[in-house]
């Protein structure tokens, strides 16, 4: 059967999802998308896949895709990461038989994937882009999806979804908010840009921010028309965001952890999703959350989430009438509630002295921490451990000069005055020599011309005597020809 498109595939094979788990790294693992389906979601994505990796290695293939086969996890999409069109294209091909579309992550802002050259960085490579996409869409049995971020311009945003849905995208997911809006700095994501987008282009359209609660994804589908909205942090701290319930923690914990059980993922992904259930109450608990951080096995997990809950119910058994939530919440601790990221300011005075008054663990100011070891990190009070001398006083560190091509500290003998690794690229380039660095390009290229011009002097003399002898031969046999 021909592959469905567009709208198509969206009401038929997605079957009209309108509530949708996002890919992300390292928290959309088979177990957290059991957990959110059976609460609501209608489509999960895959954790993002390095495309690279996952054609190369068969264990990559079987830990993240091959063995966790499982027919309740169905719609899914498998989502990749890449930059180069063969290498998307054959691994695409690998994950083909165990999803039901291959997204192209062209969303991701981290500095990580600046260092790989893909996700959001890849958004001003739009001939590299089109290629990747025309080939996946040539190539592949099941539709190609792509997850992008905005331009600050709306125009440019449509022309960039455009020229995607053209080059052969049959789902777009768009997310309000620039590369640059990462971390304290995430700020609000434009509705408006998913907007202008839905309106420009035919595929179906999923709009991707701001989603903390049902009501914000039943009004983001009303201010931008789009066919579905997807969810990340929403999701992480309250897996019931899609049925609009705000239920106890430990009830959404203790039904996780039973999954997990049933399917196993490393421990750090469970222990992640714990500290993101149970953000507000850890607040209140600073040692279970130390405990939380350091417990080695599944089951030692078990017990911190089962101490959590009695500690949260001899608060609810011990609450007045009429008391409220602290710390502006809108609910108790102990209930799943979005969790809203403070911007610099904020966070500047989340850890200041009135963050440590509220008993809200702050973060340690460098101009106190050489005073008061107390203050210092575990990592630092073992340096001091083994130098009583040692200081963390950022004063006190040495200036190093800056390489003059990258701003890495340069070699203090550098003759070009720059780090080695750019010292060496231009030293090859100009067959130069560099002491400070032990680079000798241009001694090692002078002994290769000394070496092959006596090897040629040598050599000649002994050509001048096979000459000698080859005419000497030629007398000999003419003499015996006469004869």
């Amino acid at each position: 059967m021909p592959k469905l498109r567009g709208v198509a595939f969206w009401r038929e094979t997605l079957r009209s999802a309108h509530y949708v788990v996002a890919p992300m790294v390292d928290q959309s693992e088979l177990a957290w998308r059991l957990l959110s389906r059976r609460h609501g979601a209608q489509l999960c994505y895959t954790p993002m896949l390095h495309a690279q990796v996952f054609l190369r290695d068969a264990n990559y293939r079987r830990e993240n895709l091959y063995g966790e086969a499982c027919p309740e996890d169905r719609p899914l999409i498998v989502q990749f990461c890449a930059n180069d069109p063969e290498v998307f294209v054959q691994a695409a091909l690998l994950a083909q038989d165990y999803c039901d579309a291959v997204d192209l992550n062209l969303g991701c802002p981290q500095m990580i994937a600046k260092r790989g050259h893909y996700g959001a960085f890849l958004q001003e490579e739009w001939d590299l882009l089109q290629r990747m996409i025309v080939l996946a869409d040539e190539k592949l049995s099941v539709p190609i999806t792509c997850k992008i971020r905005v331009f600050p311009e709306i125009a440019k945003t449509v022309k960039y979804a455009q020229m995607l849905e053209k080059a052969g995208c049959q789902l777009l997911t768009v997310h309000g908010r620039t590369k640059e809006q990462k971390g304290p700095l995430a700020g609000v994501a434009s509705w408006e840009h998913i907007q202008a987008v839905r309106k420009a282009v035919s595929i179906p359209v999923f709009a991707n921010g701001n989603i903390q609660c049902l009501s914000d994804v039943e009004e983001c589908i009303r201010k931008t028309g789009v066919h579905g909205v997807m969810s990340a942090e929403g999701n992480l701290h309250n897996p019931a965001l899609f049925e609009g319930r705000n239920p106890l923690v430990w009830e959404m914990a203790e039904e996780y952890l039973e999954i997990v059980q049933k399917y196993p993922c490393p421990l750090s992904y469970v222990r992640a999703h714990l500290f993101k259930l149970w953000h507000h109450t850890l607040q209140v608990y600073q040692q279970l959350r130390e405990e939380l951080a350091k417990v080695k096995t599944l089951e030692g997990i078990v017990d911190v989430n089962r101490e959590l809950k009695l500690r949260c119910q001899e608060e609810m058994a011990n609450q007045k009438e009429g008391e409220k939530p602290k710390e502006g919440l809108p609910f108790f601790h102990w209930i799943c509630q979005p969790y809203v990221r403070p911007g610099p300011k904020e966070r500047c005075k989340e850890n200041g002295a009135s963050g440590t008054e509220r008993g809200v663990r702050a973060k340690r100011a460098l101009e106190e921490e050489d005073g008061n070891p107390e203050l210092l990190s575990k990592n630092k009070q073992k340096k001091k451990l083994r130098n009583p001398n040692k200081s963390f006083d950022p004063s006190l560190k040495p200036k190093y000069a800056k390489c003059d091509q990258c701003g890495n500290p340069k070699g203090n003998k550098c003759v070009f005055n720059m780090c080695r690794g750019c010292c060496k690229k231009r030293a090859f380039r100009e067959t130069a020599d560099c002491p400070g660095h032990g680079l000798l390009f241009k001694t090692k290229y002078e002994k290769s011309l000394s070496w092959q011009s006596s090897q040629r002097v040598l050599q000649a003399p002994e050509l001048s005597r096979r000459g000698a002898v080859a005419v000497g031969e030629a007398a000999v046999l003419k003499e015996a020809g006469d004869s």
